[in-house]
């Protein structure tokens, strides 16, 4: 895979070893819904933390065209943090665990965070 053209290499090479400033984080879920009702209060509880953590929605559903591999995900959510820690803030928030207990039932989640730029 060839590095983008439009971007100096000591860009890109800084950018990759982290140098200048903190990576952001990303949130990554992918989402199957069984109770679309309940699934839509746990959203709006999902939403207020988000707001609280200065979280911004990438993703957040839409059509899901697979590409490569046996992966069909129904929903799929990426959500843009400052940094990790404030990623796992917002993960672990009081806030965000009452969607989660909202959210039983109604569906399954798989999710993780990883740093990036």
């Amino acid at each position: 895979m060839s590095e983008a053209p439009d971007r100096p290499k000591q860009a890109r090479t800084a950018a990759r070893e982290g140098e200048g400033s903190t990576p952001c984080a990303y949130i990554i879920a992918e989402v199957t819904v069984t109770n679309e009702e309940q699934m839509k209060v746990y959203r709006e509880w999902s939403s207020r933390a988000m707001t609280e953590f200065g979280a911004e929605a990438l993703v957040r559903g839409g059509r899901v065209e697979p590409l490569e591999g046996d992966w069909h995900p129904q929903r799929v959510v990426v959500l843009k943090f400052k940094d990790l820690a404030t990623a796992q803030a917002y993960y672990h928030s009081e806030t965000y665990t009452h969607a989660r207990q909202l959210r039983e039932g109604a569906g399954s989640i798989r999710m993780f965070a990883v740093e990036g730029v």
